[in-house]
């Protein structure tokens, strides 16, 4: 059976999908939108667990972002910031590290964290002015290496490095080797500095929704897996066929390579686990760290504590990060006994009462973006005529890099008609 035809297949329903539908709608083209899972967003989805939000691992949205600030209406997603900083748990202390440009009465806390060197702050001072210079495009312009090689430039120190921006970029990249491409650590450290760092109310899949609501009912067809894609044509596994004047693949990874015959990108892994809990053992809503490095958990947060609605009222959320793969080969039971003993550690016995709500294992959260993964940082779109691919492994691997990589392929998709 095929399909009446369409300007434009589009096989995923993530944020490049969407991006790409809805540049090539409000060009004026027909669109189909063909999505294998029950509802949009792809790796950007939320669960409503017993009246808690549960993004589908810990995600956070960089207001800064250009391209987000083009595609969404930030007031209708009623955006809740977290503080700019974190509390980084090293030496069995907590100590404050904020940004003292955006929360300059924390500037005494921060100088005084025993993490690093006074040194280290005017080198954090110098390194924001310099992710700061010039455009985006200057700054994906400058030479490229590791995120560890970048940071030993600057001259920060060994602690500094290890017990702040391990965890910290670690959390952001899923990389706690650091070694990841520095363009991606100057260009998030420049979002972060210009920004907020926000939950939508309704949580992250919020986003998704909110751009699959101005596409024209119908567009996005749910509970289509595409087995096979052409410059044409895409396949369905029902051995329905949908016909297009273009097809553009905008899934994950993995995904397209299967389907396009593209090089996989490489995955980072990640675990996230949620626990109810009668409060938060922190004062409000902060980014936890593990700047010891000594425990499953990377990062940690409450995300009641930016967004209420993401729990029931009273009620506190705990969104636990671990970094990597291995967390996906323990029992869960064995994962959850670990997470909470290094919890109890950080926070005493009032984490022996917090309530495993469910746990997420998300085998590619992200592309693996090494150095050279981003010369040049927008990769090509056009694979032949009549055949687009899209996704954050063609841009940066953010949410911003999905958005302009949709809109790059619909624009692609325009120039041909």
């Amino acid at each position: 059976m095929t399909t009446g035809r369409t300007d434009a297949v589009v096989v995923g329903a993530g944020l490049a999908g969407l991006a790409c539908a809805l540049r090539l709608r409000r060009a004026g083209a027909s669109v189909r939108v063909l999505e294998a899972s029950d509802g949009v967003g792809g790796r950007v989805r939320t669960d409503l667990v017993e009246g808690f939000r549960l993004d589908r691992g810990f995600q956070v949205l960089l207001t800064a972002y250009p391209e987000a600030r083009r595609v969404l209406d930030y007031a209708a997603l009623d955006l809740r910031p977290f503080l700019p900083g974190a509390l980084v748990r090293r030496s069995s202390r907590f100590h404050e590290f904020s940004d003292p440009w955006r929360r300059p009465s924390r500037l005494w806390s921060t100088l005084t964290a025993g993490v690093g060197t006074l040194g280290d702050r005017f080198r954090m001072a110098r390194f924001r002015g310099r992710t700061h210079r010039g455009s985006l495009e200057e700054l994906f312009r400058r030479p490229e290496t590791s995120t560890a090689e970048r940071l030993h430039a600057e001259g920060f120190t060994t602690e500094m490095i290890d017990a702040f921006f391990r965890p910290f970029f670690g959390g952001i990249l899923l990389d706690r080797s650091l070694s990841a491409s520095s363009r991606m650590l100057e260009f998030v450290f420049r979002m972060m500095a210009e920004g907020d760092v926000a939950l939508p109310a309704a949580g992250m899949g919020a986003i998704p929704e909110q751009m699959a609501k101005q596409l024209p009912p119908g567009t996005v067809r749910l509970g289509a897996r595409v087995a096979a894609a052409s410059t044409r044509e895409a396949r369905l596994e029902s051995g329905e066929t949908v016909g297009g004047d273009a097809v553009v693949i905008a899934t994950e990874g993995p995904e397209a390579a299967r389907l396009t015959g593209l090089p996989a990108p490489g995955s980072r892994p990640v675990t996230c686990l949620y626990f109810a809990a009668e409060r938060a053992p922190v004062a409000g809503p902060i980014l936890v760290l593990d700047g010891d490095g000594t425990g499953p958990v990377n990062n940690l947060c409450f995300p009641t504590q930016a967004a209420p609605a993401y729990g029931p009222a009273g009620a506190t959320l705990v969104s636990a990060s671990v970094v990597g793969g291995a967390a996906a080969d323990a029992t869960e039971a064995a994962l959850e006994r670990a997470v909470l003993a290094q919890m109890e550690g950080w926070f005493g016995a009032e984490a022996r009462g917090w309530r495993h709500l469910r746990t997420y294992h998300i085998r590619h959260a992200q592309p693996e973006q090494l150095p050279g993964a981003l010369e040049p940082v927008e990769r090509p779109v056009r694979l032949e005529n009549g055949l687009f691919v899209c996704g954050d492994h063609r841009d940066t691997a953010s949410l911003h890099g999905a958005m302009v990589s949709g809109r790059r392929a619909a624009e692609a998709v325009l120039a041909l008609r």
